[in-house]
């Protein structure tokens, strides 16, 4: 049920941004530019956001002047609405003004941050302000880290069905992508090796993958999982790159749904390459590559090289056609304490990091307008599984393309 308080349920802040705009589109798809849900788009320019409204023929769709400088601004917004959408990135350089005001507001917020050690500092800087205020900040309600989160949540739903318990190991394989990394993914992992070359406490924290959690229930394995033979899923693994955020989401899930997956429950995710040694050479050639790449981001020179030659700028992204043929396909396994075992799938029908995430990110806001009055959750920091479980699979199975099912 919508709170009708505020003038707006919703506003997308950076809504001229790459994502911004797909997500505008988006939502005027699914509930009009004035209908049962009331939205505006919100940035920093005026000549910027006439032109997007100009684009989307939604000439009664709202603006606010809104910007990451100027916190007086930021309150205005918030003032006038019950959820904020965040597409500003990097988060760790743009992202902690509106998260402050959001807490200090009691205003719902939602965002796509990849950004541990950024999530993390949020969370120790605000969660007591957003528990007092009822904000509910919601992060990482795109490709990273849902699908993952909420695969794991489903998994767990099934096992209780037909174990009567849950798994206290599962692990995701991505079995089948088809999409570019996002500029604007691109530039938070920039930023983080900035952050992490003259940081040695932030590189030891991203070595920890309960950095999100309340306390560390265990000795975990390694985030990056090396290369080697998985005889669940009969083939060579490779490291998995977005296993650094989504990790860590996982684990925070199970710590704020009270250890519903178990106090000894652990998780890790790697890309499947196949069975044969042509497996084994692609997943040793995909290790060598993300190593390459992360010892490359480490030196100002080579990092130069990279964000000016290959790597893609905030605000680029594919054509409607690329985003449209992408997809992906995860898989996860899961095995109680007892031995048995089930396995699910996760699917997205666009690609990972524009097309299907700015649905997701979507469904994530629409569900805080409309699903979860004040009193369905308390103000702080949550997880999307932790924070949506049922409420928003259901959503993205309905209205954002992707699937859960047991295989």
């Amino acid at each position: 049920m919508v709170d009708h308080t505020h003038r707006y349920d919703l506003v997308v802040f950076g809504a001229t941004g790459f994502v911004g705009r797909i997500l505008c589109e988006y939502l005027l798809k699914q509930v009009g530019g004035n209908g049962s849900v009331t939205w505006a788009i919100a940035g920093r320019s005026q000549a910027k956001l006439n032109a997007l409204v100009s684009d989307l023929g939604a000439s009664n769709l709202p603006q606010i002047i809104a910007d990451v400088a100027d916190e007086a601004s930021l309150r205005h917004m918030c003032d006038q609405t019950q959820v904020v959408i965040s597409t500003v990135g990097p988060y760790a350089l743009y992202g902690e003004p509106l998260v402050k005001v959001c807490a200090e507001t009691g205003t719902d917020y939602c965002d796509l941050t990849g950004e541990p050690q950024w999530i993390r500092q949020m969370i120790q800087r605000y969660s007591a302000t957003a528990e007092r205020s009822g904000a509910r900040i919601v992060h990482s309600c795109g490709f990273d880290s849902i699908p993952s989160d909420l695969g794991v949540y489903y998994l767990q739903q099934q096992a209780k069905q037909q174990f009567g318990g849950v798994c206290d190991r599962i692990k995701m394989r991505l079995i089948a992508a088809r999409g570019g990394v996002s500029g604007g993914t691109a530039a938070s992992g920039i930023n983080l090796a900035k952050e992490a070359s003259g940081d040695p406490a932030l590189r030891q924290e991203l070595d920890n993958p309960y950095s999100l959690c309340p306390s560390q229930s265990l000795e975990h394995p390694p985030i990056l999982v090396p290369v080697q033979y998985d005889p669940d899923f009969q083939g060579w693994v490779s490291p998995f790159v977005m296993a650094a955020i989504n990790t860590r989401i996982v684990l925070r899930s199970n710590a704020l749904l009270d250890y519903a997956y178990g106090k000894q429950f652990q998780y890790d995710e790697a890309v499947l390459t196949g069975a044969n040694a042509t497996g084994w050479l692609v997943a040793q050639g995909l290790s060598v590559s993300l190593v390459g790449v992360a010892a490359a981001m480490a030196f100002s020179p080579t990092r130069w090289l990279l964000e000016n030659t290959l790597i893609p700028k905030p605000g680029e992204g594919p054509s409607q056609a690329a985003q449209e043929q992408g997809f992906y396909d995860l898989r996860f396994w899961g095995t109680t304490a007892e031995g048995q075992t089930i396995q699910v799938k996760v699917t997205g029908d666009r690609d990972p990091g524009y097309g299907s995430t700015a649905k997701i990110l979507g469904q994530a806001g629409l569900c805080l307008a409309e699903d979860f009055p004040p009193s369905a959750k308390a103000g702080g920091f949550w997880t999307p599984a932790a924070m949506f479980g049922d409420v928003l699979i259901e959503r993205l199975v309905k209205a954002a393309g992707l699937t859960f099912e047991v295989c």
